[in-house]
């Protein structure tokens, strides 16, 4: 059984037990369980049921295992040609480690 479920403005493929990380959820500590809510599609060995836009009743349960990750630094580089103008920018991305636990459908 899986589902797709939109955390944070992007959509995952879900399934009990499997890991993701998300965008950075605020306000939550590790080990605490956490419910989505907005659940597009789900399929139940075969039996597929499509929202619109949602499935009403259905939730996905989340663990959060670490609520701060950082990705890794992308460079971001400006520069024109024969003016002298080079500017250097580096971003991390901050993420939430998190463990599904339960898709209710």
């Amino acid at each position: 059984m899986y589902a797709i479920v939109e955390i944070n403005g992007q959509q995952f493929k879900v399934e009990a037990g499997k890991k993701l990380f998300v965008h950075h959820i605020q306000n939550v500590e590790a080990g605490q369980t956490v419910e989505f809510e907005k659940v597009l599609l789900v399929d139940n060995d075969g039996n597929v049921t499509v929202g619109a836009p949602v499935i009403e009743g259905a939730k996905v349960e989340c663990e959060i295992i670490t609520p701060l990750v950082k990705g890794d630094k992308v460079l971001v580089f400006h520069k024109k040609r024969r003016k002298g103008y080079r500017k250097l920018n580096g971003h991390r991305q901050q993420f939430s480690e998190v463990v599904i636990k339960n898709v209710i459908a």
